[in-house]
C-alpha cells in the first residue's frame, strides 16, 4: 500500500478530489504511523477532537470484543440493553446530574438535529406549533446534515449550494473582541430579531458554549450567557448546547455549562462519549423537556439504526470508566491553564498571531493579516490549508479552518490533545506548531508583499 492515495487510484469517494491522502497505518497514544513509516504526532485527537484518549486504549478494545462476542447489534426500536441502560444512568448520575434522560444517536450531527427536533416536539406537546423558528450564532458549525447546517450563518463557505433546501434559521454575529467584547451588541441583535419574528414563533437558541471547528476554543462573554438566559426564561424559548466537542472532559468539567452562567435545556455531547472507538453520540434534557412528552403524546418517534445499539454503547461506558479511574477530566483542568499559557510564549513573537484562547485541552489561534495586526488574511491565501499542510511535514496534525468569505472570521488553527498526553509530548506539540506558524509566517509576508492589505472584519 502507498504512503498516499489519490482519487485517481482509489474505489473511495474522497471528500478532496484534488488532495492525495496520507495512508494511517496504525496509532499508539498521540501518535500516528503512515504506510510508508512517517510518525506523526497528533494535537486534535483524531483529526476531529474525537480520540481523547488516545490511540490503542486496552480497556475500551477489550470492552468492545467482550461486547461483540454477547450481542453487537439490533434495533432500538424493538428492544433495550444494559449497555445502554447503564450508559444512560451513569450519563445522567457521574457527568450531568442536572439532565434527566439521555437519547442515543451514532454521531454528532444526528444528536444536534435530534435536539432540534425534540425542542420542536416540546413546544408542540405543550400547545405551542406556532413555535419553531431557532436562533444561532453565524459563525458556527454544527453538523452535515440539512437541518443542522441550517443552524449555521456561514453561507458562503458551508451552506453553497445548498441554501434551497435549509429551513430559515436566524443567525447572530459573534461577540468577539473584535465585534462586541460585552456581548451586548449581540444581544441587541437578539432582541431584534425577537421583535420581527415574534417571540411565541421562536423554539430554540442553539450555539456551542464552547466553539471548537469554527472558532476554536473561544466563548462570549457573560453579560451575554446572562442576557441569553433571562431572555430564554421571558420568552419561553429552549437554550440547546451544542457539546459535541466540548463535553465529556474537553474543557476541563464534564460540560462546558458547568463553566457558564446559564443552564441549558437540551445538551448534546458525542465525539469523547466513546473516543473514537465506536461511533456515539447522545442527547440528554432536563426534566421539564422530558415531561412534555410524558404528559402529551407520549411518543418521540425518531431513530436511526444504530442507536442505542449494544456495541457503542458498551463502548461508552468502557471510555466513562477509563476517564474516571485516571481523573482524565481533572487533568485536563489543572493542566490546561498551563498549555495555554506555554502555547501563547512560544507564539508571542509571531507577527501573523492574534488571539490565542483556550479552556482545558481545547486551544485555538487566530491569524491576522501582520501589516495592521486586525484584519483577516487575504481569502485567497487560504493560510489554514498552509498551517495544515506545513504541521505535517513537520510531523504534526493540527486541524484548522478558513471561513473567511464569511465575513465573521478568518483562518482559524486549532489544536485539541488527548487527555493523556504527557507533559513531553505536549510540550512537543508547542514546539512542533511554533516552528510551523513561524514557517507559515515568512511565506505569507512574502505573498503579502504583492497583495493589498487584508479583509477587515465585519461591523
Amino acid at each position: 500500500m502507498t504512503g498516499t492515495v489519490r482519487a485517481a487510484d482509489t474505489s473511495v469517494f474522497p471528500r478532496f478530489l484534488d488532495l492525495a491522502y496520507p495512508n494511517i497505518e496504525r496509532g499508539e497514544g498521540v501518535w500516528l504511523f503512515t504506510t510508508d513509516g512517517r510518525k506523526i504526532l497528533d494535537a486534535c485527537s483524531g483529526g476531529a477532537m474525537v480520540s481523547c484518549l488516545g490511540h490503542g486504549v486496552r480497556e475500551v478494545i477489550d470492552a468492545a470484543a467482550a461486547q461483540a462476542n454477547e450481542i453487537a447489534y439490533y434495533y432500538n426500536h424493538h428492544f433495550t440493553n444494559r449497555p445502554q441502560e447503564q450508559l444512560a444512568e451513569r450519563l445522567v448520575t457521574a457527568v450531568a446530574p442536572e439532565m434527566a434522560r439521555v437519547k442515543f444517536t451514532s454521531g454528532g450531527s444526528e444528536a444536534n438535529e435530534a435536539a432540534i427536533r425534540l425542542a420542536r416536539a416540546y413546544h408542540v406537546e405543550r400547545g405551542q406549533p406556532q413555535r419553531w423558528r431557532v436562533i444561532s450564532p453565524a459563525q458556527a458549525y454544527h453538523g452535515s446534515t440539512f437541518g443542522t447546517l441550517a443552524l449555521s450563518g456561514r453561507r458562503r463557505s458551508l451552506q453553497q449550494p445548498y441554501e434551497p433546501y435549509l429551513p430559515e434559521y436566524f443567525h447572530l454575529s459573534p461577540a468577539t473582541p473584535q465585534f462586541d467584547p460585552t456581548g451586548e451588541a449581540a444581544l441587541a441583535e437578539l432582541d431584534r430579531i425577537i421583535e420581527n419574528v415574534g417571540a411565541e414563533s421562536i423554539a430554540a437558541f442553539f450555539c456551542e458554549p464552547v466553539s471548537a471547528a469554527a472558532l476554536p476554543a473561544y466563548s462570549p462573554p457573560e453579560r451575554f450567557w446572562e442576557g441569553l438566559e433571562e431572555r430564554a426564561r421571558r420568552y419561553g424559548f429552549l437554550i440547546c448546547f451544542d457539546e459535541i466537542v466540548s463535553g465529556m472532559g474537553r474543557v476541563g468539567s464534564w460540560l462546558a455549562a458547568h463553566q457558564l452562567p446559564i443552564e441549558p435545556d437540551i445538551v448534546t455531547i458525542g465525539k469523547g462519549l466513546a473516543a473514537g472507538y465506536a461511533p456515539l453520540a447522545a442527547v440528554l434534557c432536563r426534566q421539564h423537556v422530558f415531561d412534555a412528552i410524558a404528559q402529551g403524546s407520549r411518543e418521540f418517534d425518531l431513530g436511526h439504526t444504530w442507536d442505542g445499539a449494544p456495541l457503542p454503547c458498551a463502548v461508552g461506558l468502557a471510555v466513562l470508566d477509563v476517564l474516571v479511574e485516571h481523573r482524565l477530566v481533572d487533568r485536563v483542568r489543572d493542566r490546561g491553564p498551563g498549555l495555554r499559557e506555554e502555547l501563547q510564549a512560544a507564539l508571542k513573537g509571531s507577527s501573523i498571531v492574534g488571539e490565542v484562547r483556550g479552556r482545558g485541552f481545547l486551544l485555538g489561534v487566530e491569524l491576522v493579516d501582520p501589516r495592521d495586526r486586525r484584519s483577516f488574511l487575504p481569502d485567497k491565501l487560504d493560510a489554514a490549508s498552509l498551517v495544515d499542510d506545513t504541521a505535517f511535514d513537520l510531523g504534526l496534525l493540527v486541524s484548522s479552518s478558513h471561513s473567511t468569505s464569511d465575513g465573521y472570521a478568518g483562518d482559524e488553527i486549532l489544536l485539541a490533545p488527548a487527555y493523556t498526553s504527557t507533559d513531553a509530548e505536549l510540550a512537543q506539540m508547542v514546539e512542533r506548531f511554533a516552528a510551523t506558524i513561524a514557517s507559515v509566517e515568512r511565506s505569507v509576508l512574502r505573498e503579502l508583499g504583492r497583495q493589498p492589505v487584508g479583509t477587515a472584519p465585519a461591523p
